[in-house]
């Protein structure tokens, strides 16, 4: 029952901030405009802050593990290779197939799992190195797929390519992470001034984006496309978790380490898949139905990764 009440109280209070931002939405106190400025604000100001508090502040050198970002990258790329090849062979309808490639193995690395791990460690723990695993092969991974299975598909696009290229060096949560590493290795702290103002936008970074993921949650979409949302859900929440996290736990891996792999196996597919969907000319209906049906059921699998990992003595 301990290990239960755990897992419960690392995933339910996030779940339950989504869920306010969903009321908030539906009570016309949010509405669609802020909810987009408020992703916007997140992904660009919050987010990397927090990313950067927490790995200025910490002996960087101490804490990386090539061998442990380097599993992260290849079981990712592993993982999406084997669903191409599969999707491929399963389904004819070809932009089809990059929608369900891409919303198969990309999670929520950046909000849920830095909001699960910070609500369990207390800060954003392991989280940077699986970022930096696994987000710039998100999204070249994803230009790629989408752009040989679109609809007027003629290969992979240079420009498509640029774009994503253009996209990771400028992403804000990457700059981060880039930046936080560097401070890291400063031979003085922060005035208390400033670390406490970089403090006071951290600790919105959590709470505003599950907020605005809550708040765009749009649950009649789940009913489009049902028979492969589900295969698509399970291979997200459960298969790759039940394949991969056996492996990681092998190869030594624990406590945030183990949990930072977890939401990069089983986090729900990121509301960023639809967006990227819906630019290179797919239809996003299977993409958007991914999204919803993934978000409501993690609340459960997750809980039970949880607590089979808490169960085992592993976190």
């Amino acid at each position: 029952m301990e290990n239960l009440i755990f897992s419960l109280n690392a995933t339910i209070p996030v779940f339950l901030i989504m869920v306010i931002g969903y009321i908030l939405k539906n009570l016309k106190v949010i509405d669609e405009p802020f909810t987009k400025t408020l992703n916007s604000f997140n992904f660009k100001v919050t987010l990397p802050v927090l990313l950067f508090k927490d790995i200025s502040d910490s002996d960087f050198l101490t804490a990386w593990d090539t061998r442990y970002v380097l599993f992260c990258f290849f079981t990712t790329l592993f993982c999406i290779a084997v669903i191409w090849i599969i999707a491929d062979k399963v389904y004819h309808k070809k932009d089809l197939v990059g929608e369900f490639v891409q919303a198969s193995y990309r999670g929520s690395a950046a909000v849920l799992g830095i909001a699960f791990i910070q609500n369990i460690y207390g800060n954003a723990g392991m989280a940077p190195l699986m970022i930096i695993g696994t987000v710039p092969l998100y999204n070249i991974a994803a230009v790629i797929i989408l752009s040989f299975t679109g609809p007027d598909s003629q290969g992979l696009s240079p420009v498509a390519l640029k774009k994503s290229l253009k996209g990771i060096v400028t992403n804000p949560i990457i700059l981060a992470i880039l930046a936080g590493i560097l401070a890291s290795f400063l031979p003085f702290e922060f005035p208390a001034i400033i670390n406490k103002t970089i403090t006071n936008i951290a600790v919105l970074a959590t709470p505003l984006a599950l907020i605005g993921l809550g708040a765009g949650f749009e649950g009649k979409k789940a009913l489009a496309e049902m028979k492969p949302t589900l295969v698509c859900s399970f291979i997200k929440l459960i298969l790759q978790p039940a394949i991969f996290l056996p492996l990681a736990v092998l190869l030594g891996f624990r406590s945030d380490k183990l949990v930072a792999i977890l939401i990069m196996l089983g986090a729900p597919t990121t509301v960023s898949c639809y967006i990227m969907a819906k630019n290179m000319k797919h239809e996003g209906i299977l993409t958007s139905s991914v999204v919803v049906a993934t978000t409501f059921l993690s609340s459960i699998t997750i809980t039970f990764w949880l607590y089979l990992l808490k169960t085992f003595g592993l976190i």
